[in-house]
């Protein structure tokens, strides 16, 4: 738990892919501490669940949200994420991405059509939400970009994922430079192997064993052990700046 006196009343949240698994919970967790809340999803299958959590957050936290659909690979969606934020708060404290897909195969045998997709969903998507992040952000505000601890794994069948990711990271330590001057502090988490659809549907059992071998306690990475950093450099780890913080229980080590 945070400490009581952290509090982000009067502040606004931008969360991508904020409808289920670290997103949703880095919502909940944000709200908890006071912050209104802008959840952003992709697909029409997400309505319903941001429906839902924008119900919950307002019963359970007292804050208001609302939930904006778009592809942020595509300028115009990603602009008016951040232009329908301000009209309804105001402006953006605090932005985060979690967006991103994983996809495990050989670099021989990855398709152009999956080169596309895996660096328009990766890298091009957060490159625009870097870019309107950097405009909108208000002076004193943090921006966080959920990369992955495999961009210091030496592994096999992620080449596609580690390369889509990779460019992330530069992005985000020139934007913390860019920044410096409005006070907004800007990095990466990079969690390990996580316990989530996320990595099932790329893994086996026995690699699914094996990574759980690999980290403290024997163990895959929670949810539960992201959100406390996310919340962290947004709040009282605000000096850390144009920083990837490794996040793996041991699983890499950068």
């Amino acid at each position: 738990m945070a400490p009581l006196n952290i509090s982000l009343e009067g502040k606004t949240a931008i969360v991508t892919g904020g409808t289920k698994n670290l997103g949703a919970e880095t919502v909940k967790e944000l709200a908890r501490l006071g912050a209104n809340i802008v959840i952003a999803f992709h697909s029409d299958s997400e309505q319903s669940q941001a429906s839902s959590l924008i119900e919950s957050l307002k019963s359970e936290y007292g804050v208001d949200s609302i939930a904006v659909q778009g592809d942020l690979a595509k300028e115009e969606d990603a602009k008016k994420l951040f232009e329908e934020a301000k009209a309804k708060f105001g402006g953006v404290d605090i932005a985060i991405n979690n967006a991103g897909m994983v996809l495990k195969k050989p670099i021989a045998k990855v398709t152009t059509a999956e080169y596309d997709t895996m660096f328009d969903i990766n890298s091009k998507a957060s490159f625009q939400f870097l870019k309107f992040a950097s405009q909108y952000i208000n002076d004193g505000g943090s921006i966080v970009m959920l990369v992955t601890s495999l961009l210091a794994a030496y592994c096999d069948g992620y080449g596609i994922y580690q390369g889509a990711k990779a460019p992330v990271e530069y992005f985000t330590k020139t934007s913390s430079k860019e920044l410096h001057s409005k006070g907004v502090n800007v990095n990466c988490v990079a969690p390990g192997p996580m316990d989530t659809p996320f990595l099932y549907g790329q893994e086996t059992d026995e690699s699914v064993a094996f990574f759980k071998t690999m980290g403290l306690g024997g163990r895959l990475t929670e949810v539960e052990d992201i959100v406390p950093i996310v919340r962290f450099l947004v709040t009282e780890g605000h000096w850390i700046t144009g920083q990837t913080i490794y996040a793996s229980g041991g699983f890499t080590a950068h």
